[in-house]
């Protein structure tokens, strides 16, 4: 080496080059703003999932862990996920994976935790303790990964492909909600229930102009991981507009007698990501700083067979509304959240809203089906060309034999076969590679069989490919099948109320409280429930347009006050005291039961065999009727009631009896009762005497040999009151029969005595054999189908015992018209 060598070299590693700083800044600055936007903070509203994600549900499906097989340490995932694709620290990977497995964070978990996975108010264990595999909702996520149905990309080092993005069969996005924090922008989603978000997706595959409004006929607002109430949804509906809005929530408080002179809320279900040490801290908090008062103690009595039990004690004295009105402003058992739909959608950040992303879901599920039917296609028709040339080569068994035994090699016997049997370079391959055990005449059979059957499948994949009615029922097949398999019923109750403001003086605790003002509670035919201002003096307090609008029929409607109890009887004959103050609030002359709640799910009922049959009110004086299925009758003074929040009123005395309606049934009314096999029963409420709380009642109807009792009610004496009745056949599915329907009028029932077996109210036709639904009852009567829809009712009075008249559809439900 010379030595002008040397310093040439010398003054090459010591080269400096001058920069602007504020160029290599701005440049800098805005590589990282992209790498946090698009690889980390934001998920892809394909399948709503961030990088990181997608990266470990990607590893845990290539590494097996379904949900039939056995837990591996979370530490085995992060590793592989670290290692191979997702190059950074192993701490978020780790709270990525743990918050995919959180119940209360995901509203469709998919991660299936074993171990300390933490909660609300504490963290998860080590990854060396945990162990983890896929939830059932992620084999959704991941399904056809392997039939060329989203492009692939390489990691990071270039040496392995990874998906761009997961095919998502479940709407992820809308489904588990989403938050992060990028540079200059951030998004939080707020969860959905998976069996509304697919109503939705469908209606608007089939009606691609959908307004915001018809879609929020099937997504009505948010479903929270673990419950609550929605107060006002003015915000969702703006977020669901413009991607942007915000929402209150409260958490589910139960007034509850303690003991014989104490009184306690109990919290049963907190706001979104709510823990309960938090709450007790900030009522702790507030008590010593004299902000709230009445409250005499706070126990945390939450454990895993009853779930969350927050029991708040309080003072003798005070009104638990008026402390619980404190509550809600100085503790988180009330809280907001501020919905900012940000997603990438084509590598770009963009505001969707509700309808934006659904389209998008759509659009992405659309491309995965149409790709996997064409990768299926491409392979049903490689598979055939293969055994179409092998029952080629069988059929000349012998002579294929002797060309490939005289043949030098096996070059050369795979050329004389394609140029004596005129196969191709593939068939002649396949035929050289044949086992000398296909040859039997068995085999033969077999693989004519399997030359039918791809062929059927190549027939059934080209007309996928070729119509497009055809590539959307396929899609709403599969969206009904992921609602199917993973949907869970409603958790968060949504009410139409005014929620007050987030900040408000100390000393305007008096002026926000809702007033203890008369109101009447209506429930619909449907199970939907409002409550509606009375005029205290008004003689028909319930008198409102009449609108045929979904679940527009009345099953029965109570007077009371907003803080006011009433009472909700049950099928299952049991009583269930509540507060309509949370109910919504519409006008009196425009009541429309979309606007409502499902009463069960107010009351907090689970299980959905159970409905709400009646309304009462507790402190009338008149008893209450009480008809079940197999036709007992029984009425019940509801006095000196136990002070538990639910009691039974009626005794079965068969195991599978229920109760059909509970309704008023004063001294000097008549009750009315159907039977599905259209027999009606009309005989006076005081042949039924009154009887204690616990008693079965006594026989009401007798009915035929499998008939069951379908309506009961109560009529004054001398109403001008209707009977209306809906035929259809039981050997068909429900809503897709045409039914008919008769309207009569109730002078022409002769009255008969108690446990008799009434007189016909319909004439079957030919392929009638029961009364879907019946009602009696004064005032416009109005039916309605399975889905709450109106169907036009007869208006012609029929005869007592006539047929009926043909309806534009099957009939569910039969009620009083607002």
């Amino acid at each position: 080496m010379t030595d002008s060598t040397a310093v040439e070299r010398s003054d090459q590693s010591e080269r400096i080059e001058d920069i602007d700083i504020s160029n290599e800044m701005e440049q800098s600055f805005l590589e990282y703003a992209y790498s946090v936007i698009y690889s980390r903070a934001l998920p892809d509203a394909r399948d709503g999932l961030k990088p990181v994600q997608r990266r470990i549900l990607f590893m845990m499906t290539d590494m097996g862990l379904r949900p039939d097989k056995g837990h591996v340490k979370s530490a085995r995932v992060v590793g592989e996920v670290m290692g191979k694709l997702h190059p950074h620290g192993d701490a978020s990977i780790y709270d990525a994976l743990v918050r995919m497995a959180q119940g209360f964070a995901m509203r469709l978990p998919l991660v299936d935790g074993h171990g300390n996975f933490g909660s609300l108010d504490d963290g998860p264990a080590a990854s060396r303790y945990t162990e983890a595999r896929l939830a059932g909702a992620a084999l959704g996520m991941t399904a056809a990964l392997d039939e060329d149905v989203v492009d692939f990309v390489p990691n990071y080092d270039n040496q392995i492909m990874q998906p761009e993005v997961l095919p998502s069969a479940v709407p992820n996005l809308l489904v588990n909600g989403a938050s992060g924090i990028a540079v200059g922008m951030a998004t939080n989603l707020a969860p959905h229930n998976l069996i509304e978000v697919v109503e939705g997706a469908k209606h608007l595959l089939a009606h691609p102009d959908a307004t915001v409004d018809e879609l929020m006929e099937f997504i009505p607002g948010p479903d929270l991981p673990g419950g609550g109430i929605i107060v006002g949804l003015d915000g969702v509906k703006d977020a669901y507009r413009t991607g942007r809005g915000a929402f209150r929530t409260r958490a589910k408080v139960a007034v509850e007698q303690l003991g014989p002179r104490r009184t306690g809320l109990v919290v049963t279900e907190l706001p979104h990501l709510v823990g309960p040490e938090r709450v007790i801290e900030k009522i702790k908090q507030g008590v010593d700083a004299k902000k709230l008062s009445g409250i005499s103690d706070v126990a945390d009595l939450t454990d895993r067979k009853n779930g969350l039990r927050l029991v708040i004690t309080l003072k003798t004295g005070f009104s638990p509304e008026a402390v619980l009105e404190q509550l809600y402003r100085y503790t988180p058992l009330e809280d907001s959240f501020s919905i900012n739909s940000v997603a990438l959608v084509g590598g770009q950040p963009q505001t969707l809203g509700l309808r934006e992303m659904l389209r998008v879901f759509l659009d992405h599920r659309l491309s995965v089906v149409t790709r996997r039917s064409e990768f299926r296609l491409r392979k049903r028709r490689e598979r055939l060309h293969l055994v179409e040339g092998l029952l080629i080569a069988i059929l000349d068994i012998d002579e294929v034999i002797q060309l490939i035994r005289t043949s030098d090699d096996a070059d050369s016997a795979r050329a004389r076969l394609m140029q004596v049997f005129d196969l191709s370079e593939a068939q002649a391959e396949y035929i050289l590679e044949l086992r000398l055990r296909r040859l039997t005449k068995f085999s033969r059979v077999e693989l004519e069989a399997e030359r039918d059957q791809l062929r059927a499948e190549i027939e059934a994949l080209l007309e996928i490919l070729g119509s497009e009615a055809k590539l959307h029922a396929v899609l709403t097949e599969e969206l009904d099948e992921a609602a199917e398999a993973y949907g869970t019923p409603r958790r968060t109750v949504l009410t139409g109320a005014v929620a007050r403001p987030a900040r408000a003086s100390a000393g305007a605790s008096a002026s926000l409280e809702v007033a203890d003002t008369p109101c009447t509670v209506l429930l619909s035919a449907t199970g939907r429930a409002l409550r509606v201002e009375r005029d205290p003096e008004a003689a028909e307090p319930v008198r409102g347009a009449s609108r045929a609008t979904k679940h527009g029929a009345i099953l029965t409607a109570v007077d009371g006050t907003v803080r006011g109890e009433l009472g909700a009887i049950l099928s299952d004959g049991t009583l269930h005291r509540f507060t309509p103050v949370d109910l919504p609030l519409v006008p009196a002359a425009s009541i429309a039961f979309s606007a409502g709640v499902p009463l069960a799910a107010y009351l907090g009922i689970t299980d959905r065999k159970l409905r709400v049959v009646g309304l009462v009110t507790l402190d009338s004086p008149d008893p209450v009727g009480l008809f079940t299925a197999s036709g007992m009758v029984k009425r019940v003074v509801l006095q000196d009631l136990p002070a538990k929040p639910s009691f039974e009123v009626i005794t079965f005395k068969s195991g599978d009896d229920a109760v059909v309606a509970a309704f008023p049934a004063p001294d000097g009314a008549e009750f009315a009762v159907l039977s599905d096999d259209a027999q009606l029963l009309r005989f006076p409420t005081a042949a039924v005497r009154p009887q204690g709380r616990p008693a079965g009642g006594m026989a009401g109807m007798k009915l035929g040999s499998g008939a069951r009792v379908i309506f009961a009610g109560a009529v004054a004496a001398g109403a001008e009151a209707r009977v209306v009745t809906v035929a259809d056949s039981s050997l068909t599915l429900p809503g897709t029969d045409v039914a008919t329907a008769k309207v009569s009028d109730w002078a022409e029932f002769p009255a008969k005595g108690r446990a008799t077996g009434g007189v016909r109210a319909q004439r079957f036709l030919k392929g009638e054999d029961r009364l879907s639904c019946a009602w009696v009852g004064t005032g416009e009567p109005r039916a309605l189908a399975g889905d709450g829809g109106a169907r036009k009712l007869p208006e012609a009075l029929g005869k007592r015992d006539g047929s009926g008249t043909p309806i534009d559809g099957a009939a569910a439900f039969i009620g009083r018209a607002p």
